[in-house]
């Protein structure tokens, strides 16, 4: 197997891997054109060629999955961007709104030993700007407990912001007008049933979130 890959496979293995991680099975091509916004005979294509590289495991009109090498080389990619746009927010002071386009040029960037050395510089994260956990060198990510999406929270303990499953720029904008980011503290006060709304108290400032956003959101609950 080469050891280096184009931009455009490393791009569909991080692809498949996130299909993986939401879906049960193997990923069909239709489900990859989705995601890679091409159509199913160029996925088809591509596939065959990950495939002969021993990076997926495939059956025609089965779809397919990552082998151990290729679930391998994606995490590394996730691990290159994640850490990128850390870098990104830390230290050249992005918005989080900002990094995600910028961090998908640099983690292409094939020295392993740039990578190490910019873990090291950022003192070995666990965590990217939006909350998803950062692979380390073996692949191994940290997980948190007592997490549940801001929509299932129940009144009682508070909970703290900690991800976000939307990174869109607009998302994170309407996040940042109603000042809500990783680590604020948020109480539920009351839920509606008719629109899956509901009332909140996000750092002492009561704010009224849509369901559409209350599930984008995950929170860790705080033990009482």
């Amino acid at each position: 197997m080469s050891k280096s890959l184009t931009q455009s496979e490393e791009n569909y293995l991080k692809a498949i891997y996130s299909l993986e991680e939401r879906h049960i099975g193997a990923i069909s091509t239709n489900d990859l054109a989705e995601v890679m916004d091409t159509k199913a005979s160029s996925v088809t294509d591509m596939i065959k060629r990950l495939s002969e590289k021993e990076l997926v495991s495939y059956k025609k009109y089965q779809g397919c999955l990552l082998t151990d090498k290729g679930r391998q080389k994606a995490l590394l990619t996730i691990r290159k961007h994640r850490l990128w746009e850390v870098f990104l927010v830390e230290k050249l002071n992005f918005g989080w709104d900002k990094v995600h386009d910028i961090a998908e040029q640099l983690e292409h960037i094939q020295s392993t030993a740039l990578t190490d050395k910019l873990e090291s510089f950022l003192e070995f994260p666990k965590f990217d700007p939006h909350g998803d956990p950062i692979p380390d060198k073996a692949g191994e990510m940290q997980l948190r407990k007592n997490t549940c999406k801001l929509s299932e929270l129940q009144g009682g303990p508070s909970a703290i912001v900690i991800g976000v499953d939307d990174g869109s720029p607009s998302f994170l904008q309407y996040l940042d007008r109603h000042s809500i980011q990783l680590g604020s503290e948020i109480q539920l006060k009351e839920k509606f049933e008719f629109d899956g709304s509901a009332t909140l108290v996000i750092d002492g400032k009561e704010l009224n979130l849509s369901h559409t956003a209350l599930v984008k959101i995950t929170v860790q609950v705080k033990n009482e």
